[in-house]
């Protein structure tokens, strides 16, 4: 249950970035935009759970000497290869260049971690 609360909870994440403009979604009607939001949440899951950690272990030096900033440019990096991946498996949703990438792995993260902490508060049963 978890993982699909995770996914759906990225889903919405992802929708809210979709306000910026180069992030676009594709028309259709609202099922098919919901299904292609959970779509790029698997697929933006995977490669965060795939991808990232052999980014942070070869680049680690980077990370280092840069105090971490770099991991901003490797999460705008890996929103661009999900827009890439999606568009890879027909699903519309386009990432146009690495500016909207870059502010949109931003929101993605923010809005996903407000939304986990809110989720953390509503199913804490102490």
């Amino acid at each position: 249950m978890g993982i699909l609360v995770h996914v759906l909870l990225t889903a919405v994440a992802v929708w809210v970035s979709t306000a910026l403009p180069g992030i676009d979604l594709g028309e259709g009607s609202t099922g098919s935009r919901i299904l292609t939001l959970i779509g790029v949440a698997v697929i933006f899951g995977l490669v965060n759970a795939i991808v990232k950690p052999l980014v942070k272990f070869f680049g680690c030096l980077f990370y280092l000497v840069t105090l971490g900033l770099i991991g901003l440019v490797v999460n705008a990096l890996l929103f661009m290869l999900t827009g890439w991946l999606a568009e890879q498996f027909d699903l519309p949703f386009r990432v146009d260049g690495f500016w909207p990438a870059f502010w949109g792995a931003i929101i993605v993260a923010l809005t996903g971690w407000v939304l986990n902490v809110v989720y953390d508060k509503i199913t804490d049963k102490d």
